[in-house]
C-alpha cells in the first residue's frame, strides 16, 4: 500500500492534532496509508542529546521516510513568520536526498498554527514550501472549490491548512479548520496516486 508522510513539529499540540486530521484525509482515499512522524526539539546546549526514540507520541522521522513515501504533508507552528527551528534543522539535513533527486515530482503540502489571525501563518506556509521546491516537489494548496475556504472565520488559506491557536495556544481547532485539514489530506493522497504511476 502506498504511503504519504505526515511530517510535523508541534510544541503545544495543535500542529499534532492537525497532522492527525490530515492523516484521516489521506486514509479516506483507497489504497493509501498515512505515515505520521515528528522531529525532535533542537537543544541550545551542544552537549545535550535526546533519545533516538521519543518518550511518547509519534516516532521521529528518518530520511528513509521521505524517500519511501509517495507524498508529503509538512507541518510546523509559526515562529516569527517562519517554520520552527526543529523542522528547519531536519530539512537542512536532507541534502543527500536532494543530491539523488529522491523527492523530485512527489506532491507536497504544508500546514501551520499561529497565535493570532495575522500571526504569520501565510508567510510560514510559503517559506515551508521553499525547501520542498528545491527538492523538485510538486506543491499543492487548498483550492477555492473547497467551500469551507471561502466561509471560514478562523484558519484556512489557499496555501495550506492553518489554525489560529490564540496567544496561549488555548483555542481548539475549529470545525472549519478540521474540514480543511481533511480536505488537504484527501487532495494530497489523490494527487500522489496519480503522480506515482
Amino acid at each position: 500500500m502506498a504511503e504519504i508522510l505526515i511530517l510535523y513539529y508541534s510544541q503545544g499540540g495543535a500542529v499534532r492534532e492537525m497532522a492527525q486530521r490530515i492523516a484521516r484525509g489521506v486514509e479516506s482515499v483507497k489504497d493509501v496509508k498515512a505515515r505520521v512522524r515528528t522531529v525532535p526539539k533542537v537543544s541550545a546546549d551542544c552537549e545535550a542529546t535526546a533519545s533516538d526514540i521519543p518518550d511518547e507520541g509519534d516516532p521521529y522521522a528518518e530520511l528513509a521516510d521521505l524517500e519511501e513515501c509517495i507524498g508529503l504533508a509538512l507541518g510546523s507552528p509559526t515562529r516569527f513568520g517562519n517554520m520552527a527551528a526543529p523542522m528547519k534543522y531536519f530539512l537542512d539535513g536532507t541534502s543527500s536526498l536532494w543530491l539523488k533527486g529522491a523527492l523530485v515530482n512527489k506532491p507536497a503540502c504544508v500546514f501551520t498554527s499561529s497565535g493570532s489571525m495575522h500571526g504569520g501563518n501565510e508567510s510560514t506556509l510559503i517559506t515551508m514550501m521553499i525547501p520542498l521546491l528545491h527538492h523538485g516537489m510538486t506543491i499543492l494548496g487548498i483550492p477555492y472549490s473547497e467551500p469551507t475556504l471561502t466561509t471560514t472565520q478562523s484558519g484556512g488559506t489557499p496555501y495550506g491548512a492553518s489554525h489560529i491557536g490564540g496567544a496561549m495556544d488555548d483555542k481548539p481547532i475549529t470545525d472549519d479548520e478540521k474540514k480543511l485539514c481533511l480536505a488537504l489530506g484527501k487532495r494530497l493522497a489523490e494527487n500522489a496516486l496519480k503522480l506515482s504511476v
